[in-house]
């Protein structure tokens, strides 16, 4: 298995161009050896001639000097964040900054020998740098930790979010499909070939569309609605003219989303629970109201034996809805009238 910490290493670095890494170095040299800066006008005028000159060559050589050693710890520490411990990294730090106080003390040495007390100033300076260095690998390392972690706990929401919609939808599929099948049966024992022919074709659209389902979670209107008229003709055909379809959306409203297979459940509970005779004859209603939500409706006509179902169709659209839209389901029964109101986005 390929080990990724490198590349999110690197990853990290190369967020930061060349010339953003040494402002950083410049400004952060400048803020360390500022306490220098507010002294200087103070010893210059004790010094004179080539001493005043001397001192601030001195201290212009430390000013590049940490400003190269925090440009090259911090590029060092974001480069090796998971390759070492906090306290391994501090000592490396140290240590490349002892060798720079030590280069420094040699300039000074030789530049300015008369102004060696500066030294312990100067090395806590120096130790400034390799604790700073230290901790903004530290941070760094801690900062794509939480973020790997983030990342894993997302990954691990959506599949779970997946797995649950997945579960969901295929609780549709084996009640739609043995009522499918008695409608084929009915037209088969009719010996209406051409009929027969097409209900399969429409069958094989509509099942088509459930087993590609999937792969979809939010669908358009304009989809979910080319699938209700295969259902359509499928449901018209099993029921004559005692089943009819009145569709009212605009065509400027078909790109709003809704969670692929909603309208399936509700069509096919409607002649489940229902009576759908000569004496009964039901006009399903699908339109968008006011708030763009897509609301069905259908007439109560209760059957006198009722059907034996799981009862979770409701339940399992009103999850799938949480999950994908966020919103809830919402039904009105008035007793004549059965209305499922469903949002969109």
């Amino acid at each position: 298995m390929r080990d990724t910490s490198v590349d999110k290493t690197y990853d990290l670095l190369d967020r930061f161009k060349t010339w953003q890494l040494l402002g950083l170095a410049v400004l952060s040299a400048l803020f360390v050896i500022y306490p220098d800066i507010t002294w200087l006008p103070y010893e210059l005028k004790e010094l004179a001639g080539g001493a005043k000159t001397e001192r601030i060559t001195l201290l212009l050589i430390r000013y590049s000097l940490l400003s190269t050693l925090i440009f090259l710890l911090v590029r060092y520490n974001l480069k090796s964040l998971h390759s070492i411990t906090l306290s391994k990294r501090f000592f490396i730090n140290l240590l490349i900054t002892f060798i720079a106080f030590a280069l420094y003390g040699g300039i000074s040495y030789l530049l300015l020998v008369k102004n060696r007390h500066y030294g312990s100033l100067v090395l806590f300076q120096f130790f400034i740098v390799a604790v700073l260095s230290t901790l903004v690998g530290h941070i760094a390392m801690l900062y794509l930790d939480q973020r790997k972690k983030d990342k894993e706990i997302e990954e691990l929401r959506v599949q779970n979010l997946q797995n649950s919609y997945d579960a969901l939808t295929n609780q549709i599929n084996p009640h739609f499909f043995f009522n499918s099948l008695n409608g084929l049966a009915s037209l088969i024992r009719k010996k209406e070939d051409q009929l027969t022919l097409t209900y399969l074709d429409k069958l094989s659209d509509v099942f088509r569309y459930i087993l590609q389902s999937h792969k979809k979670g939010l669908v358009t209107l304009a989809e979910e609605l080319v699938f209700v008229n295969s259902f359509q003709y499928m449901m018209e055909v099993r029921f004559s003219d005692k089943l009819q379809y009145q569709i009212e959306i605009e065509k400027r409203k078909l790109n709003l989303k809704i969670p692929v297979l909603s309208i399936l459940p509700l069509l096919d509970n409607i002649v489940v629970h229902n009576v759908v005779d000569s004496d009964h004859k039901m006009l399903v209603r699908i339109w968008l109201n006011e708030e763009d939500e897509l609301c069905i409706s259908n007439p109560i006509y209760p059957k006198l034996v009722r059907p034996t179902t799981n009862g979770t169709g409701l339940d399992n659209l009103e999850s799938r809805f949480k999950l994908l839209v966020g919103q809830s389901v919402r039904v009105y029964d008035d007793g004549q009238l059965f209305t499922v109101i469903l949002p969109l986005k």
